[in-house]
């Protein structure tokens, strides 16, 4: 398994797993795309999500697509070993926006009975990694999930959820597919994600065009996860963050290794071309600025991950406001009571 140690070297050493599957007999492929521009009135239209499928289809298609996989393989394994802290056997479980099956690779029959998979790209579908639970792979956008209310007893996501425009649908889209008391586990880009390379951009295209566009996409601040998840109807609620640098020979082969993930740009505002002196003064000012010793670039992701769980009677709940038997005045006089109760013994 790849660890933290490992990303941060150069990006092309091989993976050591990441085989196609051979045998899709367990799979089937049924749909659920959204048709063109159903978002909801609420949503902001930012990114183009059929610009999106295309660049995700592109990347599957590739004839080595396992040698951009390192970082999405990486975090499957971060959401697996959450999936495996919570001690319980999941009959049925899915996973929105699931690519290649990053999540599914690593995990086992005792912990999963069985394991849709959702993504709006069907090449991905037909290229999963090899697994040993039985799949159901399902081409559906994610905020349009096609299952019926209180579905399955776990969902996770792994970063597929920054490229939606409505996030609090989807939210109550995944809220609404999980039982009573099942649990929702996913993980997004946040928004420190390649600030190096942000940066280096709009120091170049300022200074050579006289302003600048963005580049990278927008991101969801940590600040607002615990809100949206809470309005979506989760409890007992987790949010933290994780960053994990890697580092490329220059800015050109970091580009090359977001097209080849499906993670380029797909905002409505992006601009369709750069210059080449633009170019050429960005990746400048990334190895001037950001650059190692080595002479290779850091590029920093920064991941949001959260966990949330359906309201059931069975949960633990917080006791009634004022019914509280000591007061926070009384907590510094604990050790002292407790001590004489050891001496009465």
């Amino acid at each position: 398994m790849l660890r933290l140690g490992v990303l941060c070297l150069w990006r092309r050493r091989p993976l050591v797993f990441g085989v196609p599957a051979k045998n899709l007999g367990l799979r089937k492929v049924a749909s659920g795309v959204s048709p063109p521009g159903s978002t909801s009135p609420r949503a902001l239209n930012i990114f183009d999500r059929d610009l999106k499928r295309k660049q995700k289809n592109w990347a599957a298609r590739q004839p080595e697509p396992m040698k951009f996989d390192y970082l999405k393989e990486e975090v499957g394994s971060r959401i697996a070993d959450r999936v495996y802290d919570i001690a319980r056997k999941f009959s049925l479980a899915l996973d929105v926006g699931c690519g290649r099956g990053y999540i599914a690779q690593h995990l086992n029959k005792e912990t999963v009975g069985k394991f849709f998979q959702v993504d709006i790209a069907e090449n991905a579908l037909k290229n999963t990694l090899e697994m040993e639970i039985p799949t159901v792979s399902v081409l559906a956008d994610e905020e349009f999930l096609p299952f019926r209310e209180n579905t399955f007893d776990l969902v996770v996501s792994s970063l597929s959820l920054h490229w939606v425009n409505d996030l609090p649908r989807a939210l109550e889209q995944i809220h609404y597919v999980l039982k009573p008391d099942g649990v929702f586990i996913g993980a997004m880009f946040g928004g420190d994600t390649l600030y190096e390379l942000r940066c280096s951009l709009q120091l170049a295209e300022t200074e050579r065009e006289g302003g600048f566009s963005p580049h990278v996409s927008p991101f969801t601040a940590v600040s607002d996860l615990g809100h949206l998840l809470g309005r979506a109807g989760f409890n007992t609620l987790t949010v933290d963050t994780d960053e994990i640098q890697v580092n490329y020979p220059g800015m050109f082969e970091l580009m090359e290794d977001l097209q080849g993930m499906g993670e380029s740009n797909c905002a409505w505002n992006r601009k369709a071309l750069l210059h080449r002196d633009t170019m050429l003064a960005a990746a400048a000012v990334y190895g001037e600025m950001y650059g190692n010793e080595d002479g290779s670039v850091p590029a920093t992701y920064q991941i949001y991950y959260m966990i949330g769980w359906k309201y059931h009677d069975s949960q633990a709940q917080p006791a009634e406001r004022g019914s509280a038997t000591v007061s926070f005045g009384e907590l510094g006089k604990i050790n002292n009571l407790m001590s004489q109760e050891k001496k009465s013994q």
